[in-house]
């Protein structure tokens, strides 16, 4: 008897677990990756909230480039997408109080995820760096970088002759649009509506074997992300 009960007990905690790694918002079902997640209001209106799950992922500020630009992302399911544009709203806040002091509200998207998320591609923002008084933090608003093996450290090195990362005027706490145009290797970055691009990877990093989609932030972000929407091509 003793067994039975174990066995369902377990059984009931293996459906809320899984239950509880799951997020449905707007018709679209989600899938937890090292973030806490949830839907909630925000002015008003429903949208998706994320925060980095320091459990999962722990930060080490002495081994920064090891513990950041890894899978914290809200991965979006039952999709494949290649090529194409995905499109969508972005409000980025900081935690109160911060685990890292210079935290600049990271949060954008994860493409090309594969089956284990243990490769994809990224461009984030860091919107807090969109305002600053210092020119050479604000050229780092906008970031790109290729899991597992070009994180943004890797990439301010001289060889890469900053291409991989730009400024944006954008900051905390307004929503931005964010569209990026995928083809092959490379991926365009458009912001609010814009007509041109605020941002162009030319050649993309890393491999390209996988097709999924992520919301992503973080240390130190409370990301909101609203209307996402994904045009595929071939």
């Amino acid at each position: 008897m003793k067994k039975f009960s174990v066995t369902i007990l377990l059984s009931t905690l293996s459906i809320i677990y899984s239950y509880a790694q799951t997020i449905h918002y707007d018709g679209k079902e989600f899938e937890v990756s090292n973030v806490i997640a949830s839907t909630t209001f925000l002015n008003g209106e429903k949208v998706l909230k994320i925060e980095r799950d320091l459990t999962k992922i722990p930060f080490d500020i002495n081994h920064l480039e090891k513990t950041v630009d890894e899978p914290t992302f809200l991965k979006l399911k039952n999709v494949e997408f290649e090529n194409g544009i995905i499109e969508i709203k972005v409000l980025s806040q900081l935690q109160d109080p911060l685990p890292f002091k210079f935290s600049k509200g990271f949060i954008g998207l994860a493409f090309r995820i594969n089956k284990d998320n243990s490769t994809y591609q990224s461009i984030y923002l860091r919107p807090k760096a969109g305002r600053s008084e210092n020119q050479l933090e604000r050229n780092h608003t906008v970031q790109y970088y290729a899991y597992p093996n070009y994180k943004f450290a890797k990439l301010r090195k001289e060889e890469y002759k900053g291409q991989y990362e730009t400024y944006a005027d954008i900051d905390l706490n307004e929503w931005i649009t964010i569209k990026i145009e995928v083809k092959d290797k490379k991926a365009i970055l458009y912001l609010n509506g814009q007509k041109h691009p605020s941002f162009i990877v030319n050649e993309m990093l890393g491999n390209f074997d996988g097709s999924g989609v992520g919301l992503w932030v973080d240390v130190g972000t409370i990301g909101y992300f609203k209307e996402l929407k994904i045009i595929k091509t071939k």
